[in-house]
Parts: structure tokens; C-alpha cells; sequence
């Protein structure tokens, strides 16, 4: 994903471990600028925390040790007002994984510098982070992005773990890669008509979304997640992994190369209600990562 700016280093230095700022003090903006601070009001989003835990091989809970701030010439690329620091922690909990962890962890991060210039006291603060094992380093991660390390709260576990467990179920939503067909046919009644949008994947299993409008009544549209196009199929409820699939993924506006309607007027039909979906499903809203 395109906001995931995994920072790199040399392996000798620094064993090939990935740098990213802390999500809980600040968040360094494209161009190198920092953000407003993750806090209450600024706090991730259900699109935030999905975004990284979709990504991550690991999802950990741990408890910092030792932070070791690193020299400038053992980090560079490091953004003005920040710190590079070597970090030892203890894992707490293995919220998620797809391997192992062990019970002590190493990894790299940068931090903000506070209004004193001083580097953070992060020694026996706990943190949940968003990881994926360094091949041939046991016990060594690398961060996935910038926001990968994120306060512990037990409100914020709270509200990751449903997320963790739509995407790790047998039958959890595909990713969506973009939209490959629509068709729009009208009915033989005045303002009838249904359209049908076929939806590309990462895995190319089946998703298509039909709107169908009758005469005198509501827009109906629903989402269709295999090979049989329901037409009692509903919309996805908010804040869900096949919500979060869509209103995050699908394009602002109907592709022209995807819209097959026949003619004017169905190409039209096809593309308003595509745009009619999209508002539907809302905006996909971020505070601390980036689409």
C-alpha cells in the first residue's frame, strides 16, 4: 500500500531492521513534515487500523526495555526534530500472527524530539506494534510504516481485535484491486433499471455490486461476495472488513474503459449509480495513514 514508507538502512550498521515514528507522539507527513499528534480527537480510524493490521505479518503487544538513541551516522535520513532509536522490548502478548515471536524483540524507530529537544522517555511504556519478522534474525521486526507503533490501551486492543479476526477468517473479504466491468439496463418501466459493477481482486474470487431502482420506491444495492449475483444482496454495515474493502479501494468515479453500457444513456445510469455507491459507502477516513 502506497502509504507504508518502509525506511531502510545499512545491514551492517543496523541489521536491516525498518524505522518508523511513533504513531502515539507524532506522524511525519509526506515531504517530510510532522503532522498534527495522534490524541484523542486525532486517534486512528477503523480505515487506520485495518490498513495496518491487513498488512502486518504480526500484531504484538509489548513493553519497551531499553531504548538506545543511535548516532547520526549509524541514522540517516532521519527528518529534522527526530530521533532514531534501538529499541528492546518485551513481548506482552501476541495479539496476531502469521509466525512466531519470541519473548523479547529488537526493532528500530523514529521519534519526535520534545519541546526541549530531548528524546522521550519510552522505558516501560507499552505499545501495540504492526510487524513482520526480519528473516534469519530471531527476534528482530520490522515496522510496516510510519504509523506502526501505536499507545497500548486496552480500548484500542478492543477495537482492533474484531478487525483481526475478519481477517483471519476462512472467508474473509478479497482485497479489491479495481473495477473490471458495469452494465446498466433499463426496465420496461419509466425510471426501472438495474446495473451491475464487477469488482477485480487480489486473489480473483468473485465481488459484484448491483443497484437496482424501481419506480416509486428506494434505491436498492448490495454486494455479492462469490460466484451467484444476489439480488436481495445488502450493503456492507460500516466500520466492517467488506466496508472497509470498498470504501477504501474503489476509484472516485466509474473507469470509462470499465463502463460496457451500451449506449449514452445506459453508460449515464451505469456511471451514477456507481457514483451512487460511492456516497453510500462513505468516505474512507484516515488520521494517521495514507491510502
Amino acid at each position: 500500500m502506497s502509504f507504508f514508507k518502509t525506511l531502510t538502512m545499512s545491514a551492517v550498521a543496523l541489521g536491516g531492521l525498518a524505522m518508523v515514528p511513533s504513531a502515539a507522539l507524532a506522524q511525519a507527513a509526506p515531504g517530510g513534515d510532522v503532522a498534527r499528534p495522534a490524541g484523542a480527537a486525532f486517534g486512528p480510524t477503523y480505515a487506520d487500523l485495518a490498513t495496518l493490521a491487513d498488512a502486518a505479518e504480526l500484531v504484538l503487544r509489548v513493553q519497551i526495555r531499553k531504548a538506545t538513541v543511535l548516532r547520526p551516522e549509524r541514522a540517516p535520513g532521519v527528518a529534522p526534530g527526530f530521533a532514531r532509536l534501538y529499541v528492546e522490548a518485551n513481548t506482552l502478548a501476541l495479539i496476531a500472527g502469521r509466525s512466531g515471536v519470541g519473548a523479547a524483540v529488537t526493532y528500530l524507530v523514529d521519534v519526535p524530539l520534545d519541546a526541549r529537544g530531548k528524546v522521550p522517555k519510552l522505558k516501560k511504556r507499552e505499545f501495540l506494534l504492526f510487524a513482520r519478522a526480519v528473516p534469519g534474525r530471531a527476534g528482530e521486526l520490522q515496522l510496516i510504516g510510519p504509523a506502526a507503533q501505536l499507545d497500548y490501551t486496552p480500548a484500542l486492543e478492543a477495537r482492533l481485535r474484531p478487525i483481526l479476526t475478519e481477517l483471519y477468517a476462512a472467508d474473509a473479504a478479497p482485497r479489491i484491486t479495481g473495477v473490471s466491468d458495469a452494465l446498466a439496463v433499463p426496465g420496461t418501466l419509466t425510471g426501472e433499471s438495474e446495473t451491475q459493477i464487477f469488482l477485480a481482486t487480489e486473489n480473483r474470487s468473485p465481488v459484484s455490486i448491483t443497484v437496482l431502482r424501481r419506480p416509486g420506491q428506494r434505491v436498492q444495492w448490495g454486494v455479492s461476495w462469490g460466484e451467484i449475483i444476489d439480488s436481495a444482496a445488502r450493503p456492507p454495515a460500516p466500520e466492517t472488513l467488506r466496508w472497509y474493502r470498498l470504501a477504501c479501494a474503489l476509484p472516485a468515479q466509474l473507469p470509462s474503459g470499465a463502463n460496457l453500457a451500451r449506449d449514452a444513456d445506459e453508460r449515464r445510469l451505469a456511471a451514477g449509480d456507481y457514483a451512487f455507491v460511492r456516497q453510500a459507502l462513505g468516505p474512507c477516513e484516515r488520521q494517521i495513514t495514507k491510502g
